[in-house]
């Protein structure tokens, strides 16, 4: 009895992380250790596994730690329209998970992160690598926790990318190539403008619960029809980086793969219409963002394979 109940609580504090998101963290890894083996050659599969687990670990810890001062904030409470991909993950509200458990379970989340990442440091002896470490730890905790609740201040949006873009695919090609140049900012800027897309598609239903306390997210200070606008307009921009990418013999695959995804972009961009956005129940375009996000770097991640192949 108590091992079933161990596993039960266990089975709990997994799906309070929302394990079925957290591959979106992985992609700006697998990005960047594609081409960091293109250039280098070489592949260290152990660095490559626990960079893939230190920020799952934190992606979970955020997911988790978010819940819980959305729960303080009342932002889950007076959110009438949850969906499976916003609104938080509602145990707290549900009385499946305690408030104090839940902060703890965040906690826990991060600090595996934060461990896995000491250990990255330490095989690489690289500051870089602390530095983005140190960013992915304190992001996580503080976009939404005080003082700083970066995604209640009109940036949460802008750091995800960040978060999940731009540093970790830079941070996983010096692990790799142990190299630090311009050769990575346009993939990370593709992964960083889909995942960027991801968290705004998903701000949409939780508008009238985001106004009511507050939560300057992107759709409240811009309005929708703005905010399709930007969805549109930096959808675009990600294939125009992409187009930039064939100008380069190391990144030309990565780009003319991820160009292979410009049909289902299409179906997005179409998707992301500003009535059906404000309507409670239409999540078709919430639903293609992540499949482009999950397609489009993955295609990149394979393009970018293929000189290190080759060579």
């Amino acid at each position: 009895m108590r091992i079933q109940a161990l596993s039960s609580k266990l089975s709990i504090l997994l799906r309070a992380s929302r394990p079925q998101y957290l591959g979106a963290s992985v992609a700006p890894v697998l990005v960047g250790s594609a081409l960091g083996y293109a250039v280098a050659g070489s592949f260290h599969a152990g660095l490559f596994v626990l960079a893939v687990l230190a920020i799952m670990a934190l992606h979970a810890g955020a997911n988790v730690v978010n819940d819980y001062f959305d729960h303080l904030s009342r932002n889950d409470w007076v959110n009438e329209n949850p969906t499976p991909f916003s609104g938080g993950r509602q145990f707290i509200q549900k009385g499946i998970l305690s408030p104090k458990a839940t902060l703890l379970a965040g906690l826990g989340y991060l600090a595996v992160g934060a461990g896995i990442g000491l250990v990255l440091v330490a095989l690489s002896r690289s500051l870089f690598v602390l530095g983005i470490g140190v960013a992915g730890v304190l992001g996580a905790f503080f976009y939404t926790a005080g003082p700083f609740r970066l995604g209640y201040r009109g940036v949460g949006e802008i750091v995800i990318g960040f978060l999940f873009g731009i540093l970790p695919v830079y941070g996983s090609y010096y692990l790799q190539a142990r190299s630090m140049d311009l050769l990575p900012l346009l993939p990370a800027l593709i992964v960083a403008i889909l995942i960027f897309l991801v968290i705004l598609i998903n701000e949409f239903p939780d508008l009238p619960a985001d106004r009511q306390v507050s939560k300057r997210t992107m759709i409240v200070v811009f309005g929708i029809p703005a905010c399709v606008l930007i969805y549109r307009t930096a959808l675009a921009a990600s294939y125009i980086a992409a187009g930039i990418m064939l100008l380069h013999g190391t990144t030309f695959f990565g780009g003319f793969f991820y160009l292979l995804t410009l049909p289902l972009a299409v179906f997005a961009m179409r998707a992301a219409d500003p009535q059906d956005l404000a309507t409670p129940g239409l999540y078709r375009a919430n639903q293609l963002t992540i499949l482009l996000h999950n397609v489009g770097s993955v295609s990149v991640a394979a393009g970018l394979l293929i000189p290190g192949f080759i060579s």
